[in-house]
């Protein structure tokens, strides 16, 4: 019998800044890697909420998504073990909001990073999935859809912990 396939579903925060753009430098199995503000979605949240919570999480400010910049598809294989994953991403662009100085990032994460587009494309083999530059590179050609593009149906907002 096979196992059905389930890709993972991610949330990443496109944040730019007077030509800079935020990007988080954390520890991953394949060492030192640069990444936009982006994780897992959890369950009961919508995608927007969910990176919402994740650039808090991860850079200590706040984010409220304003457009899709796009939904992507990727496959790693990670090279100590083995393992295959898919990643299904949903990545947005926003406002900015406050920073909360005293707020502890998440584990891993070592610190955040200003860098300009040309910054970003030369650290290209530092990054921890193509998607980082693929994402700044849409979001630079203007691409944006309105946040009403994805639907969460209620019966995710208030599922029963089974």
């Amino acid at each position: 019998m096979n196992e059905r396939w389930k890709p993972s579903v991610t949330v990443a925060a496109i944040i730019e800044r007077e030509g800079r753009f935020l990007l988080v430098e954390e520890h991953t199995p394949e060492g030192l890697r640069l990444n936009n503000p982006a994780g897992h979605l959890d369950p009961g949240e919508t995608p927007a909420a969910g990176c919402a919570r994740e650039a808090l999480e991860e850079t200590a400010h706040h984010f409220t998504p304003e457009a899709l910049v796009g939904v992507y598809l990727s496959r790693f294989r990670r090279p100590s073990t083995g393992e295959d994953i898919t990643y299904l991403r949903f990545a947005f662009c926003g406002a900015l909001g406050a920073f909360e100085a005293q707020r502890a990032l998440d584990a891993g994460i070592v610190r955040t990073v200003w860098l300009r587009a040309d910054e970003v494309r030369a650290s290209a083999a530092r990054h921890r999935s193509p998607l980082v530059l693929r994402c700044m590179e849409d979001y630079l050609a203007g691409q944006r859809y309105p946040l009403s593009l994805i639907h969460t149906d209620p019966s995710v907002l208030h599922a029963s912990a089974s």
